[in-house]
Parts: C-alpha cells; structure tokens; sequence
C-alpha cells in the first residue's frame, strides 16, 4: 500500500507501509500499583465517518476518518500484530504524543522520541508515564478536563485518537527486505516438521451477570465526543527506536483521526447495537484467564515523559473507582517472548 490510504479491513485500521492498528477492550486496572498487562476481550467495531455522514456531527464529516464506541471509564489497548514491514508510527491522544507527551507534529523527533518502533513495539497500553510502565488509557468525556488532552494542554478540542505512519526511505527498506529473505531461507532449513508457540489473546469474555453501562453525569448535555484520560499503573516499556533518524521517510505514508463515540450516541449514528458493557473485573480473574509480561532483552526502554508523569487518573475527576479488585495470581501471569475495504477518508485536523 503505498498511494497514502488508510482502510478498515474488519476491524482492524491498515496505514500505508504495512501498518495495522486494532483497538482492544479490557479490564480497567486500579488507579494505585503497578500491574501486569491485562487480558484482551474482543475488538472494538470500527466504522468510518463517511459512511454515516447523515448523523455524525459537522465537525466530524470535517475530520474525516472512523469512529469507535466506548462506556465511560472503559479502557483500551493498542495491538499493532499483523504490521509487516518496519514502521515509524505517532499516536496521539487529542493530538497530545502519547509517547513523548508534546504537542502532535507531522514529522519524527528523537530527543524526546515521539513515534512508536513497529514491529518491534507489539502493542501500547497507555500513556508513556513511568520508568518502565505505562498510565493506562481510560475513555472519559470531554469537558471535565480529565482527558490527557485537558491536563497537558489545558483545553479540550479535539479528542479522539490520532495515528501517521512514516515508513523507512526506499533504500533502508530494500535492504531491511533482502534480510528477511535471507532470514526466511535459514529458518526453512533448520524448521522442524510441525508446531508452533504463542498465547492467542482472549477474544470475548462474556459481560458479568447483572452488568451496565456506565450512568451519563446528571445534567450534562449528550455529546458524542470522547476522550483518553488515564488510569492504573503497568508493566509495559515503549521501545527506544535503535535506527538513525535518517533512515525514516520525511512525509508521514498516512494519517487517520480515530473519534471515540458513547455507546448510546454509537447507536443513534450507526443504528447499531454497542458492544455490551465492560466485564467484570473480579469474575475475569476468578476464572483464571490469562494477564501478561513481556520482555524484550534486546530493546531499551524510553524515559518516561515528565509531562505525562504529571497526568492524574480519571478517578480524580469521576471518583473513587469501588468496583471489587481481585489481584490475578502468580500462576496467571504468562510471561510473552523474548486491504481489502473501502479507503477511510481525511481531513482537515
């Protein structure tokens, strides 16, 4: 893919260069500790903005791109499996680098790093905020000044999430090619006849008995844009990137403006049904599924961003979160190793 469209192929966004990017429920972590990486729960749907232009608003038809549903406090992560060729990717969370914590830009800076190494980074959990962890990314409304949005930069605009693409310069990734190649004949010599490793990430865990959505705030207007705030502390580093900036494209290959919707707003736009609200946090662990490590020896983690160091969780906004916390056990953490579509269109953000 190389002509600068994006495309939704199910749910997932593919960027030029190779690039995939879905969007995964999970359980949301308390807001003090440090935990493990939580369990995936299924994809969120992902539908593009053009194709519903009749019920979005103004603003939206103006910045084009697609649009996610998500319940108040629910969080999110990033899977980036299925990118397959290198890749510089910016995330941004209401156009705030969710890596650097700087305002967004349309070029690749290294000191302080604003750009995720793909494939290398498998996924993203949340704010770069700690030595070694990450704040993870919590849905909330704009206009309480929650969102990372509103504490970076003091005003809430835009929402959302933001990704670009750069690709490596045509030379770099011919010869990153001829290594894989080379790579590949190797490895078919020394294969042994069957088998294979690697944990499938959990896909749908049911809704826990008696759950609900999240109540809207009482005497607050229905608005359809949503933010990322923050919440609990894990274990996830943000790779630093080991390649000479030189060796990057200039010009982002794509770009694409990620809206996040209510799920009762979600249902007036697409006239389809949301997701059903987040699972139960205790009931998830008590069935023993799986959470997760990784560790990466070869890779070194980035600093931690001292302006997203200082972003607060949402429970200092909405309140203290009461719902039961079961610590999963030692047993259930699995350390992890060592387009079709039609084009999603841009706009003027």
């Amino acid at each position: 893919m190389t002509d600068g469209t994006v495309r939704i192929d199910g749910n997932t966004l593919r960027l030029p260069g190779g690039v995939a990017v879905r969007f995964v429920r999970t359980l949301r972590l308390p807001e003090t500790g440090t935990h493990p990486l939580p369990p995936g729960l299924g994809e969120f749907p992902v539908r593009r903005v053009a194709d519903h232009a009749d019920t979005v608003p103004e603003q939206w038809r103006a910045r084009g791109g697609v649009m996610l549903p998500v319940y108040l406090r629910e969080a999110m992560w990033l899977s980036f499996s299925g990118t397959t060729e290198p890749a510089a990717l910016q995330v941004g969370v209401g156009k705030v680098c969710a890596v650097s914590g700087k305002p967004w830009s349309d070029r690749l800076v290294r000191e302080p790093q604003n750009y995720l190494v793909l494939p290398r980074q498998p996924w993203l959990d949340g704010i770069n905020s700690g030595k070694g962890t990450v704040r993870q990314f919590v849905a909330v409304p704009l206009g309480m000044g929650a969102t990372v949005e509103g504490q970076v930069t003091g005003e809430e605009v835009w929402g959302g999430v933001q990704l670009q693409s750069f690709p490596l310069k045509e030379g770099k990734l011919a010869e990153w090619r001829a290594a894989q190649r080379r790579r590949a004949v190797r490895a078919r010599a020394v294969m042994p006849p069957s088998g294979g490793f690697g944990a499938a990430m959990p896909m749908a865990a049911p809704p826990a008995p008696g759950a609900m959505p999240a109540p809207a705030m009482a005497g607050a207007p229905r608005a359809a844009a949503m933010g990322l705030g923050v919440g609990g502390s894990m274990r996830q580093e943000v790779y630093r990137d080991d390649r000479p900036l030189r060796d990057w494209a200039e010009e982002p290959a794509g770009r694409v403006f990620v809206h996040l919707v209510t799920p009762p707003e979600w249902r007036r736009i697409t006239g389809e049904a949301p997701p059903p609200s987040p699972v139960d946090r205790a009931a998830y662990t008590r069935a023993g599924l799986p959470w997760f490590d990784h560790y990466d020896q070869d890779a070194a983690d980035l600093a931690p961003a001292d302006t997203l160091r200082a972003v607060k969780p949402v429970g200092d906004w909405i309140g203290d979160d009461h719902e039961p916390w079961q610590a999963p056990s030692p047993h259930q953490v699995q350390p992890l190793g060592d387009a079709p579509g039609k084009p999603v269109e841009d706009g003027d953000w």
